[in-house]
């Protein structure tokens, strides 16, 4: 939790209890349903949390935003940015059943009520968003793919409307069609050597390939 205070030393009372609650949180529900690893539970914070935060280092999201988590697993990007930002509606997805059930448990336990969840593959939601995010879950061609059709055309941040998308390692290849992607390295934003490989990709809606 100190790793978050670090980072984010404005936190709200409220921001500071939902995210201490976290961990007993997903240590509970991770022993009924593994969604995360037993090596990345005890670092939650770390590889999860603040991973997921990441994204707000890059955008500041405004109040009534739309934003799809897509692959959401265990609830990440989601649930950390949820916290964050509780005046903007988060929709979680991912097809796989029993993760969204953790997802909603968690969700339920802090009281996120900014937060739903559809259990289904991402080409079936016909809802339009301001961004989605997501955590390496495919190559990107495949990611836009999936997504396409699903970001709203009215801008509201000066960041433009379009993909947040954390992922590792060397981008250059599944980039090289989307010249208009823009690529934050998080040790721009963190210390830790954990994220010394990590890195946000922004994709504004209008690419050029």
């Amino acid at each position: 939790m100190q790793l978050i205070l670090k980072y984010f030393p404005n936190l709200t009372e409220d921001q500071i209890h939902k995210f201490e609650q976290l961990e007993t949180l997903y240590k509970d529900w991770n022993l009924k349903i593994n969604v995360v690893s037993r090596k990345d539970i005890d670092e939650l914070y770390l590889r999860h949390v603040l991973h997921s935060l990441a994204i707000s280092k890059a955008v500041s999201f405004k109040d009534g935003s739309k934003i799809m988590d897509v692959g959401t697993g265990g609830g990440f990007p989601g649930i950390p940015l949820a916290i964050m930002f509780p005046e903007c509606s988060f929709h979680l997805v991912d097809s796989i059943a029993k993760k969204l059930k953790v997802v909603n448990e968690v969700a339920e336990g802090l009281g996120l009520a900014n937060v739903k969840t559809t259990h289904t593959r991402v080409e079936e939601i016909k809802e339009t968003y301001d961004f989605i995010v997501s955590r390496a879950v495919a190559a990107m061609p495949t990611f836009v793919h999936w997504t396409k059709g699903k970001i709203a055309k009215k801008q509201n941040h000066d960041l433009r409307n379009g993909i947040l998308y954390l992922k590792g390692g060397d981008l250059s290849e599944e980039l090289k069609g989307y010249k208009t992607a823009s690529i934050y390295n998080l040790t721009d934003f963190y210390k830790e050597d954990f994220f010394e490989t990590k890195k946000l990709v922004h994709l504004p809606m209008k690419f050029s390939r």
